[in-house]
């Protein structure tokens, strides 16, 4: 097992940096597995044994707990249930199920989540967009202006998926100041920040991308996501699809 300073480490690159699993693994050196593991880890506590006196006793809301989960796959990895709330939820919807203890709720959801978690692994990605993931990028248009000319401009476009709504902003370039300012003032508008953008490779964002999922994102860009605490994917080099 890694230690809490490396795991640490390995969630902070991830989910407050934005880096990819594949930068992690270079600057660690450690395999795709293990950072895999602890990035999907919730409970850091010792490994847990089925109590013997009371499983039983949890068989009848199996299947309750089972749907949880499976709608918790939906759902953004901060806001899925870890197995205190599970066992917090049996006990106020389900008052006769009192005597289960939150030990044997805890074996029971880690059991199940390694198992749903092998079952997605083998399965093909839902075509998903969760509430509050957004996307942005840079588009050209033209207009006619005050003197009657054709002129061309770039228009930053950031939409969310799933309600199909999207905030505009035009400028006369795509520079890092451009795109920053852009996306501050549709912040300001909204009043609120999506908890996720997807990004082209944009150099004002990029300032280099290796092989594969491989980035090295500007100062400017990492600074303005610890800022506004956003999470930041990157479509695949010439695909055209975030990574996950």
């Amino acid at each position: 097992m890694l230690s809490m300073d490396d795991i640490k480490y390995i969630k902070r690159l991830y989910e407050s940096e934005g880096i990819s699993i594949r930068e992690i693994m270079r600057r660690t050196g450690y395999h795709y597995e293990t950072i895999k593991k602890y990035l999907d880890m919730e409970d850091f506590n010792e490994p847990l044994h089925p109590p013997k006196d009371s499983i039983s006793l949890l068989d009848p809301l199996k299947p309750v707990i089972d749907q949880w989960l499976l709608d918790d796959l939906k759902a953004p990895r901060k806001q899925r249930q870890t197995a205190k709330r599970v066992f917090e939820r049996l006990q106020d919807e389900y008052p006769q199920m009192l005597e289960v203890k939150l030990r044997t709720v805890q074996y029971y959801v880690s059991q199940k989540k390694k198992e749903l978690f092998q079952t997605q692994q083998k399965a093909y990605l839902p075509l998903y967009h969760p509430p509050g993931e957004a996307q942005i990028d840079f588009g050209h248009f033209s207009y006619i202006n005050n003197s009657g000319e054709m002129t061309d401009a770039l228009k930053l476009t950031m939409s969310f998926p799933f309600s199909n709504h999207s905030y505009c902003q035009i400028f006369g370039g795509e520079n890092q100041q451009c795109l920053l300012q852009g996306m501050r003032n549709i912040f300001e508008y909204m009043g609120k920040v999506p908890y996720r953008i997807v990004f082209d490779n944009l150099s004002s964002a990029v300032a280099h991308m290796g092989k594969g999922h491989n980035r090295v994102l500007t100062e400017g860009f990492k600074r303005f996501m610890a800022h506004y605490k956003f999470e930041a994917a990157f479509c695949n080099g010439a695909a055209g699809v975030s990574e996950m």
